[in-house]
């Protein structure tokens, strides 16, 4: 999955510092696109400048991370504002986990320029990861939105999906936690929502942070209740059938949540 980059490690605590030139400055546009360089299936970004303005995000083994809060005067040679999903099929690595995660602090900061309580600019802490407001004092913290990823069973079957909107492969049931839920509660209203099939032996699978959508995915697997009959929302999905293990079409690569669990339970895996 895109966070498995081992031997390296990511490491998000906190710092209030200053880039050195060495470090590695991410420009974002308006639109959320990176300033990147594909090289061979190699992923590279923009040293900092001297006395650039940026913000620390995180840092993976040595190397350091820093968000941009101005455009570059220039581009460099090769290099061009491109988006996650064009990086994400075209090349894997901690580079591409470093770019998900430096979008999901991106958004979270230009969707926080001002105080939802009394709207003055809100400022960087210099203790922790936060923006505060000097005026009311409101401090406001990295959004991460949960989400479920279900494999629903019956027997030898997996319920496979494909959305009706976006992407365009083959993909589980999957939904956001509403207010007032558990994640178990969101598997069972998600799957009834989405093909009108009950589970029962809801258990936990694996997570995995999706900085595409500011999402903390949670897999869970199930089985289905009765007869196994769907009836699809329309609105939502495109397609839902059962498929047996060995008939499975899993996505074109293997970075996300959903891509492992059809793989394992088409290998007997699970």
């Amino acid at each position: 999955m895109i966070q498995d980059i081992s031997p390296s490690r990511l490491d998000n605590s906190y710092r209030h510092c200053t880039p050195e030139p060495q470090d590695i400055l991410l420009y974002f546009d308006a639109d959320g696109r990176l300033l990147s360089k594909l090289c061979n299936g190699t992923l590279l970004f923009t040293n900092a400048p001297e006395a650039a303005g940026a913000v620390y995000l995180f840092s993976i083994d040595d190397k350091r991370y820093f968000l941009s809060e101005t455009m570059p005067d220039f581009l460099p040679e090769g290099f061009a504002f491109r988006t996650l999903r064009e990086l994400r099929d075209n090349t894997t690595g901690s580079e591409l986990y470093a770019a998900f995660t430096g979008y999901h602090l991106w958004k979270w900061y230009s969707d926080n320029r001002f105080c939802g309580k009394c709207g003055e600019l809100l400022t960087h802490d210099t203790e922790e990861r936060a923006l505060c407001c000097r005026q009311c004092g409101t401090k406001r913290y990295p959004r991460i939105n949960p989400a479920v990823i279900v494999g629903v069973t019956r027997g030898d079957c997996l319920l496979i999906t494909r959305y009706r909107k976006g992407y365009a492969h083959n993909a589980l049931v999957a939904g956001f936690t509403e207010i007032g839920e558990t994640l178990e509660e969101t598997v069972m209203r998600e799957v009834m929502e989405e093909t009108g099939i009950r589970v029962k032996n809801i258990r936990y699978y694996k997570s995995q942070p999706w900085g595409m959508a500011q999402d903390m995915l949670v897999g869970f697997f199930c089985d289905a209740e009765g007869d196994g009959t769907i009836r699809m929302d329309t609105g939502e999905l495109k397609y839902a059938e059962w498929v047996r293990r060995e008939e499975i079409v899993l996505q074109p690569n293997h970075l996300s949540l959903t891509n492992e669990m059809m793989q394992v339970f088409r290998d007997k895996r699970i």
